[in-house]
């Protein structure tokens, strides 16, 4: 269809809601390669009058290849809408060492693979703009990106106590620590580190990224997810530096001010006795240690120098186990009142960030952000160390700094790195003296946080992109994302934003404007109650009427995400061979709302449902196609007076169902509800009389509407539906006029429809399964307890739910639709 917007609808890295099915449901079917032993109407002008399995087959064999052509004739000048790979990281790396592979040869395999599977589901994307983080035409910017970092003082190195997990043998960022204490890709319970390690000053962007979250339309809750992580920034850290009887000793050290109007009057600086000037390499650690009195307040003889105020306070290890939120550091303050607090307020931040010593307002939850990664599959750090000039960034000129060929990789211990030594030593862009580089590897959202940039203009070999495009693609329209990536991924990508529009790279500070949340497919798990353990389907009893251990074990039966560990990954091959890959996408459409998680059940799902709706479909133009070969030529003024108020009705029906079908793609994203507006139409033409049919333009125009705006959910289909409409006998409508569906302008409602609109369909589910339609006015459609007398008096009610007890009725406050609860 032509886009409603000319702009960048953008998908993460990698597919969409698939998530962990993708690789096999988007297989190439065999089902392509299949002997032709039927007619089909776009080769021979022959209309098969129902939608076999047969049918469906040729139907999708013959336009598949030609939807993707014209895709890409005609995307370079309509929607961007890039595809590309986040394939740096742990799982790659983990793999190619299960499997004796190199990372590389691992991965570019599987983006091959993806990207033929992709294709064979119809799913469109501009693939000359897609982008590979793994690859150094890519990496090199995101190393660019780092040193411009470095060079504004965001990106610094600094001795921590690191979360690390001792599955994957690396680091983990705070956020990626689940609430149990656990990883979160490997599942193990994380220990704490004292390391080494890069970090990037995100806290100096808190208040912003809060502040802005404010002109952002409603994200499905996110946008109180994010302010929640970054929480009230209403504080600031200010820079000391430490001196021992009046001599500096190379140590700075930031601290954590609630009340920044009072710095002058700061008393002392207290520090935690977990702090790592206690357990690290500082050379302050003996003084501390000399004075540390556990469970007490120690006056250290260590004092901190305010590079803002230029006062010098005393260091004190305070007596308490932990300060609020996650501070290790903080000021201990008496009230100053040279100002009024407001004004002392803003203006010591406002110098203190002048003069870069701190200032910047954040929260005393928020905690920068920990990048570095002690694997091997990673973008390398562009930092030599040096030891006269100290760490040194790589000039641009020598970027990308790639990575080394290893000879094997064991995922346990250092970082593999530190391992090729030709690649390590090397010498000191500044002074020339020898160094060596840095061997850990960036985060892999350091990577991600960025891409979308680099899809506006993914070929340029001189800069990570230009200006002009990046301004006149983004922000980006809808950025579609599973609900996993909505604290950090999201947050990671926010702060680059801002930070390439302070560096004057672009234009913009938010990157993203509407925010699709995808939840997942789920997959039927059985776990042992008494032990925990996953069990194959092999090992399940399915004769009675309850799956049952054949251990004998008591058994859990759940839906949790897919994962070869549990058990519970979806081939769903077999269900693409039986019933089309037009199915698969109307179904995962249709199941649940796109932020829902859809819990895969063949048995009990909306498979079956939307495998009859597109049989309906296909009966509608077989009707229409049947009445127009009755013999008389389409005349309207042959209609009687009930006949005329059925094709007004049907003119109603395809004028609402434009408006709520249009809403639901461009502004809530309710594909389900969508399609249930579909679904209504075809209810309503289904049973239009075979004049109506054979003589009124509005059955025509209405079934030409259903076509266009079911072709982006199941365009092979449509594409040949809308070839046998545009040859139907004497069309009346100026719409047929031949072309792909595709290539159709989307429908519009008729301006005197939204004059004075009267009557809506509404449709009614029971037990969440749709049942049919009733037709009440607008005015009744709002009110709950009106609505379900209309309904259950309606010919539709009196058939279903009269003998039924109903325990609750629901009316959607979005779309005319009401949920009948009824005892089964």
């Amino acid at each position: 269809m032509q886009a409603s917007v000319r702009r960048l609808v953008l998908y993460p890295l990698g597919a969409a809601r698939l998530g962990p099915v993708t690789d096999l449901l988007l297989r190439p079917s065999p089902h392509l390669l299949s002997p032709r032993s039927r007619t089909l109407f776009s080769e021979t002008g022959i209309w098969d009058k129902d939608y076999r399995t047969e049918t469906r087959r040729r139907v999708e064999e013959w336009w598949h290849p030609r939807i993707m052509a014209q895709w890409q004739k005609d995307s370079p000048e309509e929607v961007l809408n890039p595809m590309g790979w986040d394939a740096f990281g742990l799982p790659a790396e983990n793999a190619a060492i299960e499997r004796g592979l190199d990372p590389e040869e691992w991965t570019k395999r599987n983006i091959e693979s993806m990207r033929e599977q992709l294709d064979s589901l119809g799913l469109c994307f501009n693939w000359d703009r897609e982008v590979t983080t793994c690859l150094p035409d890519y990496y090199r910017w995101t190393q660019y990106l780092f040193i411009k970092l470095f060079e504004a003082g965001l990106a610094y190195q600094k001795e921590a106590v690191v979360n690390w997990d001792p599955v994957d043998q690396t680091v983990l960022a705070d956020e990626q620590v689940d609430e149990n204490g656990c990883s979160w890709r490997s599942g193990a319970l994380v220990e704490q580190k004292l390391l080494t390690q890069w970090f990037i000053k995100t806290t100096n962007y808190g208040k912003p990224l809060l502040d802005a979250l404010a002109d952002l339309p409603e994200w499905y809750g996110v946008k109180a997810m994010q302010a929640n992580w970054i929480g009230e920034c209403t504080g600031c850290y200010f820079d000391f530096k430490l001196k021992v009887n009046g001599k500096e000793t190379g140590e700075t050290l930031s601290a954590y001010s609630s009340s920044p109007e009072t710095v002058f009057g700061a008393a002392y600086l207290a520090i935690l006795p977990s702090h790592r000037l206690l357990h690290g390499s500082s050379s302050v650690r003996s003084v501390l240690e000399k004075a540390f009195q556990p469970g007490r307040d120690s006056l250290t003889e260590v004092t901190a120098h305010n590079l803002f105020t230029g006062h010098d306070v005393p260091l004190v290890i305070s007596h308490k186990d932990a300060f609020d939120g996650y501070l290790d550091t903080v000021i201990g303050e008496f009230l100053f009142s040279g100002l009024t607090r407001e004004e002392a307020f803003h203006s010591i931040t406002q110098k203190a960030r002048e003069q870069k010593v701190g200032g910047h307002l954040t929260s005393s939850k928020l905690r920068d952000w920990l990048i570095s990664r002690q694997r091997y599959w990673g973008t390398p750090i562009p930092v030599v160390h040096c030891g006269s000039c100290g760490p040194v960034a790589v000039p641009e000129e020598d970027l990308p700094v790639t990575l080394p060929k290893l000879p094997s990789l064991s995922g346990k211990g250092a970082s593999p790195l530190e391992s090729a030594y030709d690649w390590v030593n090397c010498k000191c862009p500044r002074c020339k003296g020898p160094a060596r580089r840095e061997t850990d590897t960036m985060d892999t959202f350091v990577d991600s946080a960025w891409y979308y940039f680099r899809y506006t203009d993914p070929h340029n070999p001189q800069r990570p992109f230009e200006r002009h495009l990046a301004d006149h693609w983004l922000p980006v329209d809808v950025y579609i994302g599973g609900k996993e990536h909505a604290v950090m991924h999201l947050y990671y990508a926010r702060f680059l934003c801002h930070f390439c529009r302070d560096q004057g790279l672009v234009d913009h500070r938010e990157p993203f404007r509407k925010l699709l949340v995808q939840g997942l497919i789920k997959g039927q798990t059985f776990k042992l109650a008494d032990s925990g353990q996953y069990l194959k389907k092999e090992e399940i009893d399915f004769t009675g009427n309850e799956p049952v251990a054949l251990n004998g074990g008591r058994l859990e039966v759940t839906f949790e995400k897919m994962s070869k560990s549990k058990h519970n990954g979806l081939d769903p091959q077999e269900v693409v061979q039986q019933y089309g890959v037009d199915t698969v996408r109307l179904y995962i459409l249709y199941a649940a709302p796109p932020e829902q998680d859809i819990l895969w059940n063949v048995k009990t799902d909306a498979l079956p449902g939307v495998l009859r709706w597109q049989s309906r479909l296909w009966q509608l133009v077989t009707k229409l196609r049947g009445a127009r070969q009755l013999g008389d030529f389409p005349n309207p003024s042959l209609l009687k007076k009930k006949e005329l108020t059925e094709t007004k009705r049907i003119w109603q029906n395809k004028n609402y169902a434009i408006k709520e079908v249009t809403t639901h793609f461009t502004e809530d994203f309710l594909f389900n509800a969508a399609m249930s507006r579909l679904m209504g139409l075809t209810n309503t033409l289904s049973s239009a009389t075979v004049r109506v049919v054979q003589h009124s333009l509005e059955f025509e125009e209405a079934l030409a509407a259903l076509i266009m705006m079911t072709a982006p959910m199941a365009p092979h289909l449509a594409s040949e539906l809308w070839a046998g409409l545009c040859q139907v006998k004497n069309p009346v409508s100026p719409l047929l006029r031949g072309g792909d569906v595709l290539q159709q302008p989307w429908p519009t409602v008729d301006p005197e429809y939204l004059e004075a609109p009267d009557f809506v369909e509404l449709s009614v589910l029971i037990n969440n399964k749709a049942c049919g339609t009733v037709t009440v006015s607008v005015q009744e459609s709002k009110e709950l307890d009106l609505v379900q007398k209309l309904v259950l008096e309606s010919p539709l009610g009196q058939k279903l739910l009269r003998e039924r007890s109903i325990k609750r009725a629901i009316l959607s406050p979005r779309t005319a639709l009401i949920n009948f609860l009824v005892d089964e």
